[in-house]
């Protein structure tokens, strides 16, 4: 269950800052989804930036698209994507309005409602897995692309909401590469996971086409 004192909302200017520094930052914030079965809190383990025009990886590297809109601000807004024809990943909108970068929710423990993610997580092995994955933990929440574009920062009635958590200390957060980015973006050391946690997803690096013969 979630502490009393970690309930407060995120405020906005907590991700009017650089995505380097929200990045980490965000492990152990707590991402409550409220669904017509209950609200679904999930305290965030793992998480991969993206710097907009300065990172090969990112979706706004080339410009704005219809697609990508969100990721330009304002900063606290959620920008949800479509991969591989049947997955919906979920960021957060970091820095300074027109900047166009994001945080990449890559895994958390359910502390909250795992009884309704369960319902949408039925290959699940255990809790652990539950939001265990971009994908996974988008799926948990009952996360798609209706909910592109919502304010995590935004008072009363609202699906998606960032609460304050418990920072993880320093000491306890690691770095690395990030999973699956190909070419000069999957160089940059930019994915942060809490140290030892199970609900961490397992690394993978980038696999290279095979040339056909």
């Amino acid at each position: 269950m979630i502490a009393p004192t970690d309930r407060t909302p995120l405020p906005r200017e907590f991700f009017d800052r650089p995505v380097l520094d929200v990045a980490p930052d965000l492990l152990g914030r707590i991402l409550v989804r409220t669904t017509p079965d209950g609200p679904i809190a999930v305290r965030l383990t793992e998480v991969e930036a993206y710097d907009g025009p300065n990172d090969p990886g990112s979706h706004a590297y080339r410009g704005r698209t219809a697609r990508n809109d969100v990721m330009f601000g304002p900063p606290g807004h959620v920008y949800v994507y479509f991969t591989y024809g049947m997955w919906f990943c979920m960021n957060l909108v970091c820095g300074p309005e027109g900047r166009a970068s994001a945080v990449l929710l890559r895994a958390g423990e359910v502390v909250e409602g795992a009884e309704h993610a369960r319902k949408r997580r039925l290959s699940a092995r255990n809790d652990r897995e539950l939001a265990k994955g971009p994908a996974r933990l988008a799926t948990a929440l009952g996360v798609d692309r209706a909910l592109d574009g919502t304010d995590a920062c935004a008072s009363g009635q609202t699906p998606l909401r960032m609460l304050t958590g418990s920072a993880v200390a320093s000491d306890l957060v690691r770095n690395g590469p990030r999973t699956g980015v190909a070419g000069d973006g999957g160089v940059h050391p930019w994915r942060f996971w809490v140290a030892d946690d199970p609900t961490v997803s397992p690394y993978r690096a980038h696999a290279p086409r095979r040339r056909r013969s």
